[in-house]
Parts: structure tokens; C-alpha cells; sequence
């Protein structure tokens, strides 16, 4: 999802009187990280000719139905099927769409491997409470010119996290047109914009209550 760690069962057991207590704690760290931004000289000489996204499926995928869902892949908005193929395909088009204002003459392949794409559940997504949903997105990128197979930039890790809505935030969201994967795929393509100096650096960290 990831749910704060403890925060999102701790939260709704509390809201059910489960616990004894309910005391909100620090929270915990997640951010959008990446390496030091692609020189925007190095990067405007480059023109993306191919996306290509790998999810491993050494990665653990899970389909269970709760709050936070022990895996590495957790997806929900695209009917049930292969969720390998369906986050490469978000992912692919994300990063394209981020990479889309390169031009230059150095044809180039984006490599990309996903290490975690945890999303809210829906049930988790229905919880009415703010500031304890988190999409985690990671993946190593690696640059490589297409015409001789030179890595010019890479393996980097990335992060590419970020606060979910749930409750009437989200629902409200949904009927603005917004959906989980508009909101994950918009700030990927802004990450990748950032990391590659068409747009201000956007590395940060951001934190869930705890319980």
C-alpha cells in the first residue's frame, strides 16, 4: 500500500474499539529520492527511443483482501490478471510520459526495474481516516545508448512514494476523474522530469502517523 507501518491496522482496530489504547505516535519517513539529477546538458542531448519496465516475479504478489497485504506488488484498479504486466505497463507509460520534452540526437533506452509497487488496497482506500495511506514505488533505472549498448547512466535507485488519499478525499478525487493510477503515474512522471532536469528537483520526504 504501504499503510504507516503500524499505523493503518492500529488505526482501524481502534476505530472499531479493538484496542485499549489509541495514541497517535510520530509517524514514519517515506520520500521521493533519487541520485544527484541528470546534467541538463547530458540529458537534453538525449532522445528516449524505447521504455523498457521489468517487474521480476521474484517480486510476491498478493491479491488478499485486508489493510496492508504482506508483498511486494500490490495492485488493484486493473481487472485481475497478470499484475506483472500491468504495472510494467503503467510504469512504462509513466516514465515516457516524464521523459517526453528530451529531443536531442543521442537515441537512448531506459531500463527499469521494479523493486516494489505496494498501492492501497480498496479496502484500505475506504478507510475515513487522513494521513495514513502511502503508494510505495520503487525501481532501479539505468540509461542506455541504443545504438551501442553503453550505459551512460546507472543502475541508480529510485523512489518514487507518495501520500494516498483515502476516505471522502479519495472519493471526492474519484469523482474529480482522479483515480489511484492517474496520481501514481503523475508523480513518477514528475520524478522523472525532476531526475532528469526538465523540472525542479522534487526530492522530499513526507511522514504517516503512527499509532
Amino acid at each position: 500500500m504501504s499503510l504507516s507501518r503500524r499505523a493503518l491496522l492500529g488505526t482501524a482496530l481502534c476505530a472499531l474499539g479493538v484496542t485499549a489504547g489509541c495514541v497517535g505516535g510520530g509517524g514514519e519517513a517515506f520520500r521521493t529520492y533519487y541520485d544527484q539529477p541528470v546534467p541538463s546538458d547530458v540529458a537534453r542531448s538525449w532522445r528516449v527511443t524505447q521504455v523498457v519496465v521489468t517487474a521480476p516475479h521474484s517480486l510476491k504478489v498478493s491479491e488478499e483482501r485486508s489493510y496492508e497485504p504482506k508483498a511486494d506488488i500490490v495492485w488493484r484498479e486493473d481487472p485481475e490478471g497478470d499484475r506483472y504486466a500491468q504495472v510494467e505497463k503503467l510504469m512504462r507509460d509513466a516514465i515516457a510520459r516524464g521523459a517526453s520534452g528530451l529531443r536531442g540526437s543521442v537515441p537512448v533506452r531506459f531500463e527499469v526495474t521494479m523493486t516494489r509497487f505496494h498501492a492501497l488496497t480498496f479496502e484500505a482506500e475506504s478507510l475515513p481516516y487522513k494521513n495514513i495511506g502511502v503508494h510505495n514505488v520503487n525501481f532501479i533505472m539505468k540509461v542506455v545508448n541504443a545504438r551501442t549498448g553503453e550505459v551512460l547512466v546507472g543502475p541508480s535507485e529510485m523512489e518514487a512514494s507518495l501520500p494516498a488519499m483515502t476516505g471522502n478525499e479519495m472519493i471526492a478525487a474519484r469523482i474529480r476523474g482522479e483515480t489511484q493510477k492517474s496520481q501514481i503515474q503523475a508523480h513518477v512522471a514528475r520524478t522523472i522530469r525532476a531526475w532528469l532536469s526538465l523540472a525542479p528537483d522534487n526530492r522530499g520526504s513526507f511522514s504517516r502517523a503512527g499509532a
